[in-house]
């Protein structure tokens, strides 16, 4: 028996109580959790935004140590320690072959599995792969990477999502080169990421943009050079200011709603470039007319988990860290426990704080 958070049906609330976790069968690892990041993306998961078989476990970004593998399992052995990858990539799909892992088209396919039983012995899935909101997690071994060496475990836990979104969408999606303006929008977890790897590829100016003053401490640690409340009259006017009167040369949406993309998109300069990365509903409808579509020649792309290449990134990623030109710590404002993920939803829901951060005993 391990604790841990389920979503019995979407809508519902998180429950957090017992279940029983099977021993790691072939090309499976066992993982007793350090820590647990939480994201938007679980919180997507709750409302239906982002739909998987439920009842299931949570959490997809976290950190641990092997306590036992499965037969096959090479990489990784008991008492290594590891981050968890909630988006294996198969190797074999069109996209894989092309090099475009972060889109393999099996990488959620074991949502559907059987992941653990309830006390009274009804089936749970894992969430995203990894059902990372639990005090231990059976996962494929292609979900696990050796940890970086030098980083502690529970720092560790933020690599499986927040940093390789942020920093993909910056080195990746974006392409940010040394002296280019940046326009962060959103400051939590990912966002805070995405400030941080701006100031690692030598951006300038680079702006944080929330609808919360209280994120400007937090943004400028990170890494931001201005802060402009979005919502305000002018926000864009303001950041075409703050840019020579041009905009900026990349914005980097990380709040997935409608009127977000548009004001990251209207900031930019002609020829400049919006990457989305905030996961919003079908609701969210984003207009364009042909005309300033023709006329601004601005580029809108999509992102998913970075672009990234979790085996290349998370060295490289590393090695920043350990350099001291990336602070994991810097991105967490609460260190919680399972039973305040509710209270960690409500606070993203209102804007509140950077990444909380679950850290098991």
């Amino acid at each position: 028996m391990v604790r841990a958070a389920i979503l019995p049906a979407v809508g519902a609330p998180l429950e957090i109580r017992d279940i029983v976790l099977p021993d790691p069968g072939p090309g499976q690892v066992r993982v007793r959790l350090a820590a647990a990041g939480v994201c938007h993306s679980d919180l997507s998961l709750t409302n239906g935004t982002m739909r998987v078989p439920v009842p299931a476990v949570l959490g997809h970004e976290g950190a641990g140590t092997v306590l036992a593998v499965g037969e096959g399992v090479t990489h990784v052995a008991p008492g290594d320690g590891v981050v968890l990858n909630w988006a294996p990539s198969c190797g074999q799909c069109h996209h894989c072959a092309m090099g475009e892992v972060w889109l393999c088209v099996n990488a959620l396919t074991g949502v559907g599995n059987v992941h653990a039983h309830d006390a009274q012995g009804a089936e749970l899935h894992p969430g995203l792969n990894v059902a990372a909101f639990a005090e231990e997690t059976v996962v494929a071994a292609g979900c696990v990477l050796p940890a970086p060496e030098g980083i502690p475990l529970a720092e560790a836990a933020l690599l499986g999502c927040a940093v390789l979104t942020g920093y993909g969408a910056v080195h990746h999606s974006a392409q940010v080169r040394p002296g280019e303006s940046v326009a962060v929008f959103g400051v939590g977890g990912v966002g805070l990421a995405a400030l941080q790897a701006a100031r690692v590829a030598e951006a300038g100016p680079v702006i944080a943009v929330d609808v919360s003053p209280a994120k400007e401490e937090l943004a400028r640690a990170a890494g931001a050079t201005e802060f402009v409340l979005a919502g305000a009259e002018g926000a864009a006017r303001q950041i075409r200011a703050l840019t020579g009167g041009h905009g900026a040369d990349v914005a980097v949406e990380c709040v997935g709603r409608a009127e977000s993309i548009r004001a990251a998109w209207e900031s930019t300069r002609r020829g400049g470039r919006t990457t989305v990365v905030g996961i919003g509903g079908k609701e969210q409808q984003v207009t364009f007319h042909a005309l300033e579509i023709f006329h601004f020649a601005r580029t809108l792309t999509g992102c998913v988990y970075g672009n990234s290449d979790p085996a290349r990134d998370l060295p490289v990623i590393a090695e920043h860290v350990r350099a001291g030109r990336m602070d994991l710590g810097a991105l967490v404002t609460d260190r919680i426990g399972l039973d305040d993920i509710p209270a960690a939803f409500d606070a993203m829901l209102a804007g509140k704080g950077g990444r909380s951060l679950v850290v098991f005993p």
